[in-house]
């Protein structure tokens, strides 16, 4: 890799080509896109002078949101390929001077995730519903949602499990869909799996993360109601003061990998939106 591509801070001035595995080309004829489709054509994105792929989640999903829904972060989706195919692709890319970016959604999981389906399983105040959002609702019998909080897709945020015996029982937090629910980010199971999810991905030589809803980890656990204009750091589930601490453990793993494997400083991209300037500025940080 020469030039442009073997610079330390190679992202600044990076072609970037966004790649929705499903669709942009099919290496095995069954009608879609797969990782094997990719490689073969190494060639035509590096003539269209790209510097990096990003890569829309491509892991074992049920395919509820495209892939935002995650079920296992170190497998891909059959439909895609094998754990080789984008392991070959990954070091193929990078030896024609292509990074690979891949995307993380760490706000949730899908229902299909091993953890999720524990915590179905496990009783109210169990460890395994302890790395969700579990909460008694309110109202007599518990008949009311825990919050009123607009959900990202529309409609609610909460959705009521079952208890064994078929009684109604506690609710569940999904900013999204109700098959995304939210992880709690105050669990250290939760942290620790996300950063060895890093470590799995950038030990196979991807050159960054792209980070989905990166500002909406964090929870008030107070679960208040959001205010009608909340000011600096007062939104109960969007740019909370702690994740910058989540965050800055990331860049220490990612700052962790030397550039004799894949050249120059590994990136973290947030997809953050923020109405407040100087709250937004406080994730662009170069030099951290």
């Amino acid at each position: 890799m020469g030039g442009q591509a073997s610079d330390e801070l190679w992202w600044r001035d990076a072609v970037i080509y966004e790649i929705y595995p499903r669709s942009f080309a099919d290496g095995d004829g069954d009608g879609v896109g797969d990782l094997p489709g990719v490689r073969s054509r190494l060639g035509y994105l590096r003539e269209l002078g790209v510097d990096a792929i990003w890569f829309t989640p491509w892991y074992l999903s049920p395919m509820a949101d495209g892939g935002y829904d995650v079920a296992d972060y170190r497998a891909i989706d059959p439909a895609f390929g094998t754990l080789a195919d984008a392991e070959e692709l990954i070091a193929a890319a990078l030896a024609v001077g292509i990074r690979t970016i891949v995307d993380i959604d760490p706000n949730h999981v899908s229902d299909q995730h091993p953890w999720f389906q524990a915590a179905l399983a496990a009783a109210p105040g169990s460890p395994e519903r302890a790395r969700f959002w579990f909460h008694p609702g309110r109202g007599p019998g518990g008949v009311e949602m825990p919050t009123r909080w607009p959900s990202m897709f529309g409609g609610d945020t909460w959705t009521r499990t079952k208890n064994a015996d078929g009684t109604p029982g506690e609710w569940y937090l999904h900013l999204f869909s109700t098959g995304q629910p939210d992880l709690n980010w105050s669990h250290p199971d939760v942290r620790r799996e996300h950063q060895d999810v890093l470590r799995f991905w950038f030990d196979r030589g991807v050159a960054g993360v792209r980070i989905d809803s990166a500002a909406l980890l964090v929870k008030d656990p107070a679960l208040p109601e959001i205010p009608a204009e909340p000011g600096p750091g007062e939104h109960p589930n969007t740019d909370r003061d702690q994740l910058h601490e989540i965050y800055r453990g990331w860049r220490e793993i990612a700052d962790s990998y030397p550039a004799d494997h894949t050249p120059g400083r590994r990136v973290l991209v947030g997809e953050i939106w923020l109405p407040d300037v100087e709250r937004f500025v406080r994730y662009l940080r170069p030099d951290e």
